[in-house]
């Protein structure tokens, strides 16, 4: 597995929800590339809480959203942003069942879209939610003119 480098942080206001870790409120993530797929791992505290003890269904979808983005940034080494998500709550997740496991992969890339396949697992290996998100990608270009994308495939990835 090979960490993926946030190169977002030396942004000067950077705090997205999702992945910055200086939001306060935020979740945190940080990511990994297991093979083909992007990975992340993230234990649910009760200020994500829905109903007692339940993870709230849309911090779900972002959690889903979210990867979905870093699968844009490390397998197709670009930008992009969501315009479509499908999301399915299959089984609930306790909030105190411990560290969830979040997997994407891309099942589809056809012109500027791509189409991210999503699952959340519980601490017990069970698929929670599923989620298929369709993301418009910029060019490489694009990427690295307007949306702080590293230069060199080296800075992508830590050693």
């Amino acid at each position: 597995m090979k960490k993926i480098k946030n190169p977002y942080q030396k942004v000067d206001n950077y705090n997205c929800f999702g992945c910055s870790p200086n939001n306060p409120i935020g979740l945190h993530l940080t990511f990994t590339v297991d093979h083909n797929e992007v990975v992340s791992y993230w234990t649910p505290t009760h200020q994500y809480e829905g109903w007692c003890n339940i993870l709230h269904g849309g911090i779900q979808a972002t959690l889903m959203d979210e990867i979905s983005s870093w699968v844009v940034f490390s397998l197709l080494k670009t930008s992009g942003y969501t315009v479509k998500m499908n999301v399915q709550l299959h089984k609930k997740i306790f909030i105190n069942d411990g560290t969830l496991e979040i997997r994407a992969s891309l099942r589809n890339k056809k012109m500027n879209l791509a189409i991210i396949e999503v699952k959340i697992l519980n601490a017990h290996q069970e698929v929670c939610s599923e989620g298929e998100f369709t993301y418009f990608t910029y060019s490489n270009e694009i990427a690295k003119e307007r949306f702080y994308f590293p230069e060199n495939e080296q800075d992508l990835f830590e050693d």
